[in-house]
């Protein structure tokens, strides 16, 4: 297992890749609640909401980069 995030979450310290993460929540509007109490305070529903979002972004990325 990974070891706790203290909370609430410092961003100065997210890693860079982790980064998108966070910038999809901010879309859903989940982001005070991640920074406030943690990712696991989200839903099944809402991570994989965040999760199929990121999915969706770097197959746009990709795409580009084969044009």
């Amino acid at each position: 297992m990974g070891k706790k995030a203290k909370l609430p979450i410092d961003i100065s310290k997210i890693k860079p890749e982790d980064k998108i993460k966070y910038e999809m929540a901010k879309e859903l509007g989940l982001y005070e609640q991640v920074i406030q109490y943690g990712w696991g305070s989200l839903s099944a529903k809402q991570t994989g909401k965040i999760g199929g979002m990121i999915a969706g972004k770097r197959k746009g990325q990709n795409a580009k980069k084969e044009t």
